[in-house]
């Protein structure tokens, strides 16, 4: 986590007789334009509340000022960071989710040996994990970080096979594996289970999809390396176990035993909620003053993407940056017509019965360069991989696009009646669920599904391609 600076009570009146000599007012974009910063940055900076050290610096050297004069050496923000691992997506910007972190929590301090955290990419998976290590790292690490681990399936320098990964977190450990261990899987699979039923570790194991793959004709994911289904296996068999494993995935492995159930659980992740969605956006430097005229925009963006948090960091940073430096309304002006084509279908759906919308033309996912790399980008890889892996299963998605609101499942489902039987039908939106593609939920005493506006986006576009 990064390290944090702010002004000292001397520091506060240097940085204001620098601001008026160099003819800055007290929010100026100018100001704001040099250093590369927010309005609502500049505006903590001058109230003494802590920033990042980086821009703190900027800021100073902005109106002429040594940073290290006005700083307050006195605030423990200002000493050594607290040592941490570098953790990949939990940062000083994360809100919300108290419910959910303290529920986890509770479970991993209880008889849940594996934690599977599931949803769409972006939704946050993956910092929520990280997010919980932190929160536990003083009952439960004891703050003794060398008792925690972090795999990333998505590193592609480091072999992902059970028996590989199982040698480097032995060795990691101190643990001395011998040539013969390394020729016998078996060895290699007790060993591990062992070392973790009796020792106390806390390990995350990231993008878990990565090495399953799609199975069509059952309608789940499996494990590439039947490695992995032992070790699982053997972990929840185990008659006791001292180790906690935080799984990350966008798809649930259909060979996690359901016989052990207590030992073993699945979270879905959705979206911020409104509240969450705009304490994101002012952690993240914009200014959501109630008084304003920011935050009604920032409402309705933050409804169009359903709470999205990788989507809404995106847009947050578009909008704190040139050439809008923190305007919103300017924002607004210049994209707000995408969320408005979003708004008006939805509203279509609701008020006349409009449910249908193949020729919508969403592109929440890409109407700035910011979105297509780093938002869309990621959300392709799902689709190519349900491509590739079930293909029923990504024909009804993209076809189900049509849809621009909740409908009950038989809707989708008639979509596929000219391609495959009602078993594969069936299978194919299995397959859907498995994946987190699709939200459900109950509508006047029914069964309702719908798309992700985000995966919506997308979608339509395929479908349009495969036309």
């Amino acid at each position: 986590m990064a390290v944090t600076l702010k002004l000292s009570q001397s520091g506060k009146k240097i940085i204001e007789q620098a601001r008026k000599k160099k003819g800055f007012d007290a929010d100026s974009t100018s100001w704001c334009q040099e250093s590369y910063t927010r309005p609502a940055t500049l505006k903590r900076f001058r109230a003494g509340i802590a920033i990042s050290q980086d821009v703190f610096i900027k800021l100073c050297e902005a109106v002429g000022v040594n940073w290290e004069d006005v700083v307050d050496h006195s605030s423990p923000t200002s000493s050594q960071p607290e040592q941490l691992p570098e953790f990949s997506q939990y940062d000083q910007s994360w809100v919300g989710r108290e419910q959910l972190l303290t529920e986890l929590k509770h479970k991993i301090e209880g008889s849940c040996r594996v934690l599977i955290i599931t949803g769409i990419t972006g939704i946050g998976k993956t910092a929520l994990a990280e997010k919980l290590v932190f929160d536990l790292r003083e009952d439960w690490l004891k703050d003794n970080w060398t008792k925690f681990h972090s795999e990333n399936f998505d590193n592609q320098n480091q072999a992902s096979d059970f028996a590989s990964v199982a040698v480097h977190w032995l060795e990691k450990w101190g643990q001395i594996v011998t040539l013969e261990d390394r020729k016998n899987p078996e060895q290699l699979l007790h060993r591990l289970v062992n070392f973790l039923s009796n020792h106390r570790y806390l390990i995350v194991m990231d993008s878990l999809e990565l090495i399953m793959k799609g199975n069509e004709d059952e309608g789940w994911s499996d494990f590439e390396d039947e490695g992995w289904v032992k070790f699982f296996h053997a972990l929840l068999a185990s008659s006791i176990c001292q180790s906690r494993l935080i799984l990350t995935t966008q798809e649930l492995p259909g060979q996690m035993p359901s016989r052990y159930k207590n030992f073993w659980d699945s979270k879905r992740l959705s979206g911020l909620e409104p509240p969450e969605q705009l304490a994101l956006f002012e952690k993240t430097g914009l200014e959501i003053d109630l008084s304003s005229d920011y935050s009604p925009y920032l409402e309705r963006i933050g409804q169009a993407y359903e709470g999205h948090p990788l989507a809404l960091r995106v847009i947050s940073g578009e909008i704190g940056d040139k050439p809008f430096f923190g305007n919103v309304v300017a924002y607004w002006n210049t994209y707000g017509k995408e969320i408005e084509e979003v708004e008006k279908a939805i509203a279509e759906a609701k008020e006349q019965g409009i449910i249908q919308g193949a020729n919508d033309q969403w592109k929440l996912d890409r109407y700035t360069g910011n979105l297509r790399k780093r938002v869309r980008s990621r959300l392709e890889i799902t689709f190519s991989r349900l491509e590739k892996d079930a293909f029923n299963a990504y024909l009804l998605l993209c076809s189900a696009s049509i849809y621009r609101c909740a409908v009950t499942p038989d809707y989708w489902l008639s979509l596929l009646e000219d391609d495959c039987g009602e078993e594969e039908q069936e299978i194919a939106l299995e397959t859907l669920r498995d994946r987190f593609l699709f939200e459900d939920s109950l509508e006047n005493q029914q069964y309702v599904i719908r798309q992700h506006n985000l995966i919506r986006s997308i979608a339509l576009e395929y479908l349009k391609n495969m036309d």
